[in-house]
């Protein structure tokens, strides 16, 4: 579990091929990881496989080339870094589990004073899970959901996140390791299987047999 919190950044100084996926060796300011450790890798949860004082190097299964941009990584690119939360950790950004649900597209930015508002259209089938003031991870990020709908959503990177981040360098067309909030997806799993065609009584009476509102009159 991570929080959107990027520690440090690190740079991509080698990949392999294996089989369908790849492994990725990254040089970073992580510090000294242990065999096994998890580490957000661009908001991609891997586990470490080796590692030096300055480096690791982690596998990317096939599913996750498949699903994420990090098989696009060349030698060189910078990515963002996090490493797991402990017990006790302040949780400062919000509750992410490095299972990125999809690739957005950024459709563009504009600069608000020092900082810059982004415009990002998601997968369609995520779209349902990103509500105003919401929270959303992009490329490992904790960020607040400004304005939303169906098509696209926007977000606002304040010069902390662009200075310390890869967004700093984000511009139209960029892809985006998207993971949507944790509580997002699961309450909305719970009200469509609750107003699916096996139940009865719609939306209404879903929310009231959770005890959100009052019981609808028949």
């Amino acid at each position: 579990m991570f929080s959107g919190l990027v520690l440090a950044t690190g740079v991509v100084s080698a990949r392999a091929a294996r089989g369908p996926g790849l492994r990725l060796a990254i040089s970073s300011e992580l510090g000294v990881l242990t065999l096994g450790e998890s580490v957000a890798v661009n908001g991609v949860c891997l586990t470490v496989a080796a590692c030096t004082q300055q480096s690791f190097e982690a596998d990317v299964s096939a599913e996750t080339v498949q699903k994420t941009t990090l098989s696009q990584l060349a030698s060189g690119a910078r990515v963002n870094l996090e490493r797991a939360l402990a017990l006790g950790d302040r949780l400062g950004g919000h509750l992410v589990q490095g299972h990125v649900d999809g690739v957005a597209e950024v459709l563009r930015s504009e600069p608000v004073g020092e900082a810059l508002r982004v415009f990002v259209r998601p997968p369609a089938e995520l779209a349902r899970f990103i509500a105003p003031k919401g929270s959303i991870c992009l490329d490992g990020v904790s960020l607040t959901v400004n304005a939303s709908q169906p098509a696209a959503f926007e977000i606002m990177l304040i010069p902390e996140t662009l200075a310390r981040t890869t967004l700093q360098g984000i511009s139209r067309g960029r892809k985006l390791n998207l993971e949507v909030d944790l509580l997002a997806r699961y309450a909305v799993h719970w009200l469509e299987s609750s107003v699916g065609p096996e139940s009865s009584g719609g939306l209404e009476k879903a929310l009231a047999r959770a005890g959100f509102v009052s019981e609808p009159n028949v």
